[in-house]
């Protein structure tokens, strides 16, 4: 079933491009990583070891960009299924089409197709690790099969078990402490729990109170939606005077929120993510990476909704760049937007947004061995040597990435997917699309 789990206990990058994205993105040419334990052993040049060692698999990275894994902040994937259904809609089009009326007809089979269609074309473009912001929580069985999903596939993810927008009584405090119990036990797995409950900016004091205080009693990171109103206009400063503004909770998009909503996320210790093409189409407000940056706040890229703006994270990547420009105050001084910085945000920024710092989104030692090798001799790519940060954030694309790791294990390789059943998941999408209304082409 699913991707094979066997891999030697070493393996061996040889000669790559290193890129290391912490404390800021930096190029080390012919480069070797050591993966150890599904864990990165060692970084540097020549590292002494025995390429024939039979219990060492080596990698000839001698053409190939070595980067962290990239992490997706926010990602509805469950919409998987749904991609491209609404690409020139407004949001209120969007929230009534997709939100409304289609996902209150998904089953949870649907959902687990939707949901491993996701993981996977997030692997198949160099996503290691997602935030799965799944607000299609109808049932508890629409809830297992999220999870099973993004377990099959084998990414690394948090699941964020969201309230379905327009269905008051799926919003059950007992449903969350089920799943909670039954699938997430363990904190240490691949797929951990977070509670992506409506928010201050969309539901009433009591409700938000409820919701965070359940958060709190499960040990639970929080993330959601804000923006200025319709509920709170000052969604940051209502949680503050309830007394729930907490550390480590993610705020997604923002863009409408005055500085000083931005300060107390900062004080607090928050973080935002921002979905720069889904922010741009649906006109959500100015962009907001350099804004996030004068107000010191850790950011994160996300994809958001693969219903209408593209999937992989160059494109989030390039999105944030150009749309930086717009940025009034994003001269040409210290708080002008590079590529190394976006690359940062796509790695070990969004990393540290979702609380997993210490264990993915750069190469340090001891940390998870989630990785991507980009070709650098692909046509688009070559040559690289003028700036390969540059290159990657500007030129690269979801069909340069040749292998892919998560916790050393090789998820793609060769430019392949290695899902055995790829073929059965994509048939099931086409007949997910087919009963949700979807015209045949």
């Amino acid at each position: 079933m699913g991707t094979a789990h066997h891999h030697p206990p070493r393996l061996l990058l040889r000669g790559g491009l290193v890129i290391d994205t912490d404390p800021h993105p930096v190029v080390h040419p012919h480069t070797d990583v050591l993966v150890e334990d599904g864990r990165i052993a060692a970084v540097g040049t020549a590292l002494p070891l025995d390429d024939a060692d039979p219990d060492l698999e080596v990698i000839d990275a001698r053409a190939l960009i070595v980067l962290p894994g990239f992490v997706d902040t926010h990602r509805h994937l469950w919409q998987a299924v749904l991609r491209s259904a609404a690409v020139d809609e407004s949001l209120d089009g969007y929230l009534g089409r997709i939100l409304g009326d289609l996902a209150a007809r998904f089953t949870p089979a649907d959902v687990y197709t939707g949901n491993l269609l996701g993981a996977l074309e997030c692997l198949d473009a160099g996503i290691t690790t997602v935030q799965d912001f799944s607000h299609v929580q109808y049932s508890p069985e629409h809830s297992a099969a999220a999870v099973q999903a993004l377990r099959e596939a084998g990414i690394r993810a948090v699941f964020g078990y969201g309230y379905p927008v327009f269905d008051d009584a799926a919003r059950r405090a007992d449903w969350v402490r089920q799943v909670h119990a039954e699938h997430f036990a363990s904190r240490d797995a691949l797929v951990t729990m977070a509670l992506a409950p409506v928010g201050p900016s969309f539901a009433p004091d009591e409700a938000v109170r409820e919701d965070w205080l359940l958060a709190r009693e499960l040990g639970m990171r929080i993330a959601v939606h804000v923006q200025a109103g319709p509920v709170a206009q000052r969604p940051i400063a209502a949680l503050h005077e309830q007394g729930l503004l907490t550390a480590g909770t993610l705020y997604v998009h923002g863009n409408s929120l005055p500085d000083s909503e931005l300060r107390l996320i900062a004080d607090s210790g928050g973080a935002v993510a921002i979905t720069p093409a889904i922010e741009a189409s649906m006109r959500f407000g100015a962009p907001m990476a350099g804004r996030l940056r004068r107000a010191g706040i850790t950011t994160g890229l996300g994809a958001d909704a693969v219903t209408s703006a593209p999937s992989d994270m160059f494109s989030q990547m390039r999105a944030a760049l150009m749309s930086s420009h717009f940025d009034g105050d994003n001269g040409s001084g210290a708080s002008q937007i590079k590529a190394a910085d976006v690359l940062r945000l796509a790695t070990a920024e969004g990393a540290a947004a979702l609380g997993l710092a210490d264990e993915v989104g750069s190469l340090g030692i001891g940390k998870r061995a989630d990785l991507v090798l980009l070709r650098a001799d692909a046509i688009n790519l070559a040559p690289v040597a003028h700036d390969p940060i540059g290159a990657v954030v500007t030129a690269a694309h979801p069909g340069n990435v040749d292998t892919v790791l998560v916790a050393g294990r090789p998820v793609k390789r060769n430019g392949r997917l290695l899902y055995e059943e790829l073929g059965g998941v994509l048939t099931e999408a086409h007949r997910a699309a087919e009963r949700l209304g979807a015209p045949l082409p």
